[in-house]
This record gives structure tokens, sequence and C-alpha cells, in this order.
């Protein structure tokens, strides 16, 4: 007898996780962001980075995406500068975020060879600049980095949301900050 035959409500499926790591590669004061096409044909910037594959290591899963989606070769990273946790019970994903900061890089800056084909831009951008352009930019991308920038997240910080509603057929989603500095 199922879950339903028995009066409850069915459980609800386990939801798909991802493991991401983001890139905060600085120079000269400014931070690198790359800018992605999003499926639905929008456009956001963020620090570059991506979700990790099964069985590899976040560092070296960050150091393959960065590469990927820059041209940089990060030599070693520090960190982590801060995490985020993101969940989204309505549309069954749950997201964790581990930024590090590059040590060393080599190589030059180019766009062109994301294997996603996500990244259409990238730029070193000043704090002022950045806070522009990741105004665009989901919360849960915008508050952390924002708050590193303005050092006013200590190392290792950590924040939380969540997210609700789902996008398409008119509907937004809506997201709150369950915890941060």
């Amino acid at each position: 007898m199922s879950d339903h035959d028995r009066g409850r409500p069915p459980e609800a499926p386990e939801p798909r996780r991802w493991l991401v790591g983001g890139g905060l590669v600085v120079a000269d004061g400014a931070v690198l962001l790359v800018q992605n096409r999003r499926r639905d044909g929008r456009l956001d910037w963020s620090p570059p980075g991506g979700v990790i594959d099964a069985g590899e290591g976040l560092l070296a899963g960050l150091t393959r995406e960065v590469e990927e989606e820059t041209g940089l070769r990060i030599g070693s990273w520090s960190g982590p500068a801060y995490r985020i946790e993101a969940e989204a019970p309505d549309m069954g994903w749950h997201l964790t975020v581990e930024a590090h900061v590059a040590e060393a890089v080599d190589g030059d800056l180019s766009v062109g060879a994301d294997p996603d084909g996500i990244v259409v831009d990238a730029r070193f951008a000043g704090p002022d600049e950045c806070r522009t352009l990741v105004a665009g930019s989901p919360q849960w991308v915008r508050e952390p980095l924002c708050s590193w920038l303005a050092g006013a997240a200590t190392s290792g910080a950590s924040w939380s949301y969540r997210v609700s509603g789902a996008l398409g057929g008119g509907r937004r989603i809506e997201v709150e900050r369950l915890s941060g500095p």
C-alpha cells in the first residue's frame, strides 16, 4: 500500500544536488566576472566557475571550470572565501557553492572555449562596476560577492537562501535570505 493509499502525502523526491566552485580572480583591485547566457536567453554576471563533476575534487573542478570559461590557468587557491547554500524545494534542487581566491594566475583572458556554451563575455571589474554588473544576477550570487568585495564578510562566511516559485508561465521566483553575516 502506497503512502497515498494510506492517506499520507507522498514523499517528495530527493532534490537534485549540485556542488559548485566559484573562482575569485583579482588583479589590480578588480575581480574577474563572466557573463552567462541562460536557457531562457537572459544574461547575467558572476564569478567564473561551475558544477563540479562526480568524482572530481572541488579545487580541481574549479580550476578546470575557470580555464574553460576564461582561458586563465590557476596554479593555487586559498579559501574558501565564502560559502552559499541555496535550496529550492518547489523546483527540486539544492545548490552548494564554495568560492575560493586564485593565488597564482597564468595565461591570457579569452572567451569562447566554454564547452557548455554559457559564457559569452568576461572582464575584470572594479568594485563599483562589479556591483552594477551583478545587480541583475541572482541574490545568492550578488550578496555574498558584494559583501566579500567590500571586506564585510570574514573568510569562510556562509549565506543560506530559500528559493520558491518557478520561472515560466508568468511566475517569478522569490528568494528569501535565511542567514548570512
